[in-house]
């Protein structure tokens, strides 16, 4: 398919929110052949980059756009009610642009100098071992869940820091490697966001120089290496503070999506008459109405508390001050919470479609598995989210998790 290359002209963010929309109507066509493939197509992501979407928080000394934080959760939703697999996809690479600005200017040049258009797919979870050298690490690991693998350029991974061979990790970081470097294990089998070709990743043993390792402690900074050529308040944000932004984005719109489908399949359809004494509009339903008006008030509520936390974030920055634990436990509880309430609004509307919703072709048992199946992630699990934030409201030590 054709694409217009509008990637050099400055889009301001409603624009740029209003091209992610216009795009639901391709991203539906292509649901099903997404899953069957279970990747996202090239082409998908070529327009998807006409449309400079992948720009949106990437630094503005290679093109980007360096917009903020609530203009990337809105593209990732409107993509999100197209498609949740590629909404997957495409969030955690867009936000990837955020994390890659942290790293040094050199490592940035290498990804974005000569092809400005690259993107990344990430595994955070430390699944291998950098061991310390004169001038970078040797690495190897197998790396799990890597979303969009099949589309990206370079990998983020996860890895445990080593003085050498024997000795223990004594922190970990986040390694860039080129696509060149790393093996594709083709094993991304399961019942929702199937298409997100989430394969594992094998290194066996290569060199990353120094400046393509982001330490965990400069990653939380506020002040990452790459905050000295990148200026915008974009690059003093703690990495935990807005990185699970990019999985709750797309469940958002994946529930915007079930709402929208749903609306105007009801609209339609009438029962066939084997309850009553001839065919009714479903929409006439009073049941119908209240699972409509519950799921739209708790589609919005999500936004609305995403859309807070958003601007509260950027506006701390702007500020010049740091985010405090309350802050920070309260944005990760909310971004759970919002989870939650999209899953929610999907399980009424899909608990009301009857055998049509069984079909492989309905969208509404596509959004309702991709829902629950973002709902799962460590990120976004309610118990985790929810716990983490009890705990801080009632003056608790954190604990362990990450936020």
């Amino acid at each position: 398919m054709d694409t217009i290359d509008l990637t050099n002209i400055r889009v301001e963010p409603d624009e740029l929110v209003a091209r992610a929309a216009a795009l639901k109507p391709m991203l539906r066509q292509r649901q099903r052949e997404t899953e069957r493939n279970r990747r996202v197509s090239d082409d998908t992501v070529a327009q998807m980059k006409a449309a400079g979407l992948y720009k949106v928080l990437q630094p503005a000394r290679f093109g980007g756009y360096e917009h903020d934080l609530w203009t990337f959760a809105r593209c990732a939703a409107e993509i999100g009610a197209g498609c949740g697999s590629t909404a997957w996809i495409y969030s955690t690479a867009a936000e990837h642009q955020w994390q890659i600005g942290m790293y040094d200017d050199r490592a940035q040049a290498e990804v974005w100098g000569d092809t400005p258009e690259a993107i990344s797919a990430s595994s955070y979870s430390p699944g291998g071992t950098a061991v310390e050298t004169d001038s970078g690490y040797r690495v190897s690991g197998k790396w799990l869940y890597c979303s969009g693998v099949l589309n990206a350029d370079w990998m983020i991974l996860g890895a445990r820091i080593t003085k050498d061979q024997d000795s223990e990790p004594y922190t970990q970081g986040y390694i860039l490697v080129p696509k060149a470097e790393y093996s594709v294990e083709d094993n991304w089998d399961v019942v929702g966001l199937i298409g997100t070709g989430s394969n594992d990743v094998i290194i066996d043993d290569i060199f990353i120089p120094a400046h393509r390792m982001l330490t965990l402690e400069e990653a939380l900074s506020g002040s990452p290496p790459g905050a000295a050529v990148n200026r915008n308040e974009l690059w003093r944000i703690p990495f935990f503070a807005a990185i699970s932004l990019c999985l709750c984005a797309p469940a958002m719109g994946m529930a915007q999506g079930a709402l929208e489908t749903y609306v105007e399949m009801i609209g339609v359809r009438k029962t066939r008459g084997a309850a009553l004494s001839q065919p009714q509009s479903m929409a006439e339903f009073p049941t119908i109405q209240v699972r409509v008006a519950e799921a739209a008030a708790a589609i919005d509520a999500a936004k609305m508390l995403v859309r807070r936390d958003c601007i509260d974030i950027m506006r701390i920055m702007a500020e010049g001050r740091e985010l405090t634990v309350e802050e920070r436990a309260r944005n990760k509880g909310d971004l759970g919470f919002a989870v939650k309430m999209a899953r929610d609004a999907v399980d009424l509307l899909y608990e009301s479609v009857g055998g049509a919703g069984l079909a492989n072709d309905s969208m509404t048992q596509r959004y309702w598995r991709d829902v629950h199946s973002a709902s799962k992630h460590i990120s976004m699990n309610w118990d985790m989210c929810s716990t983490l934030y009890g705990r801080v409201l009632l003056g608790l030590p954190s604990g362990t998790a990450q936020f």
